[in-house]
């Protein structure tokens, strides 16, 4: 027993010790975990910590049910029920496109049905936490384009749910029969804790509810395994149990304190469950699906950017933010290791394993850096495909942090000519107008410039746009447009 705890004490201490290292230069941690299990692990040459994996498996479980719970007691339920119509349908588009690309990637590599919708998931949603840690890092929290894309994994999350739910009976195998029964079996649960969620939630805070923190941590972590527990046994995934008695348990007055401490214990375990996942990969097995995971690299950086377009285009966002967007939700982590875990137990193709270790490796990599360097793709991104002329604004990232609003004192106009050009006898593009003291001038696009070189002479920072259609206001010395937040009127 002491050597077991000897070789699973050096393991977690070597993962944390190289995801610290990996922080340092802004990489997610989930990727360092498993590479410790990767490298220590019984299936690779070289040193090994742990000889049987499976001892890890209960550990390993519990990860992934707090993991599954602690975004349940954060999920905004009131966000997505109050997002609008705009903020689903580009998420609805966003799944559409991507979990759609990863069920095709499934059927070209040849996998069967089951196989390609564990693909499909995997390559689908995206990483929440990975999401999240690079809009902080990258400073865009105030961007405009950030409230999407909150909305956008938030929403995959909900998704997430139900795909489990209904993907845990088809791995099953039964017959037809058999799988309709499971699959019936495990909407009612669904159906069940949901009404439990929306009904139940003062009587489990009674239930649970102690002024002590240790007792309430003891009571909360009792019924999650449970519930989870009770999932796994009708035939749901055990991590939507714990996802779904994390939704009531965030309508109750213990939310808080309950996020508090479960916190500490979900990012202990869920390490352990990565470790333990890099535990069962085989290295040897990663160069046979490289150029599968080459292509599905590929395949995931262009349906993102498909979905940042669409996206983009239904909030009237620029060029810049589309990029932003597509970039940003690429990355892949804990979810897609999940559906991985669940597939290697049902005994599908072995190779799942190896294929969605790279692909989480490689995008984990990928998506950091080409979150940072989104401008040169906006440059790229044609006008065309937007509704109105972002020309002149096409590499800013919107943003609704602006210091110089006060500096606005007029925000209408009647013209609609540039003076300067009517007197020298030009042609203008596109007209601006200086909310400072409402003089028109032309655009960037122009030949004269006439609205920047205002700017040069008088110091006034904010114009707006006065062609039809259009609606933003940039300003000159922070370099970004500013743009009312999602939900507001336009």
């Amino acid at each position: 027993m002491h050597v077991d705890l000897i070789g699973i004490g050096a393991l977690v201490l070597i993962a944390g010790l190289l995801a610290r290292a990996g922080r340092r230069f802004g990489m997610p941690t989930v990727p360092f975990y498993m590479l410790a299990g990767i490298l220590l692990g019984p299936a690779t040459p070289g040193p090994v910590l742990v000889e049987h994996p499976e001892d890890l498996a209960l550990l390993a479980a519990l990860g992934l049910v707090l993991l599954l719970f602690h975004l349940g007691v954060e999920f905004p339920v009131e966000q997505v029920l109050g997002s609008g119509r705009r903020l689903l349908i580009a998420a609805g588009s966003y799944i559409v496109i991507n979990v759609s690309t990863g069920f095709g990637i499934g059927a070209i590599l040849g996998w069967g049905l089951r196989e390609s919708l564990v693909i499909a998931g995997a390559l689908g949603i995206s990483s929440s936490a990975i999401v999240t840690k690079l809009l902080i890092e990258l400073r865009r929290l105030t961007n405009a384009e950030t409230p999407a894309i909150l909305g956008i994994i938030v929403i995959e999350d909900l998704f997430l749910a139900l795909y489990l739910a209904l993907l845990t009976p088809v791995l099953s195998g039964g017959s037809g029969g058999d799988l309709a029964f499971d699959m019936a079996t495990s909407f009612g649960f669904l159906v069940l804790l949901f009404l439990f969620a929306r009904f139940g939630a003062r009587a489990l805070g009674g239930l649970i509810g102690s002024n002590e923190d240790e007792l309430l941590a003891v009571l909360v972590v009792g019924v999650v395994l449970l519930v989870a527990g009770t999932s796994a046994e009708v035939g749901v995934s055990d991590a939507i149990g714990a996802l779904l008695i994390g939704l009531v348990v965030s309508r109750t007055k213990l939310k808080a304190r309950v996020e508090k401490l479960v916190l500490p214990l979900r990012d202990v375990f869920a390490a352990v469950f990565f470790v333990a996942f890099g535990l069962s990969i085989d290295v040897g097995a990663l160069a046979s699906v490289a150029p599968a995971v080459a292509l599905a690299v590929v395949a995931t950086v262009a349906a993102n950017l498909a979905a940042g377009l669409v996206t983009a285009r239904l909030f009237g966002f620029n060029q810049r933010a589309a990029a932003n967007i597509g970039l940003t939700v690429l990355g892949r982590g804990e979810f897609s290791l999940i559906l991985a875990t669940l597939a290697l137990a049902a005994g599908l193709d072995e190779r799942i394993g190896p294929f969605i270790a790279l692909y989480v490796l490689v995008l984990a990599i990928v998506s950091p850096v080409l979150a940072a360097r989104s401008r040169p793709l906006a440059r790229v991104i044609p006008d065309r495909l937007f509704r109105s002329n972002w020309t002149y604004v096409r590499e800013q990232t919107m943003s609704t942090a602006c210091t110089h609003l006060d500096r606005v004192q007029v925000t209408e106009t009647d013209a609609d000519e540039c003076p300067r050009c009517v007197e020298n006898g030009d042609e203008w593009v596109h007209l601006r107008m200086c909310l400072t003291c409402g003089a028109v001038a032309c655009c960037d696009d122009s030949v004269n410039k006439h609205a920047t070189a205002h700017y040069e002479q008088f110091g006034h920072p904010l114009i707006r746009t006065i062609e039809p259609g259009e609606d933003w206001r940039y300003c000159y010395i922070d370099g970004a447009l500013v743009q009312a937040p999602i939900g507001a009127s336009r």
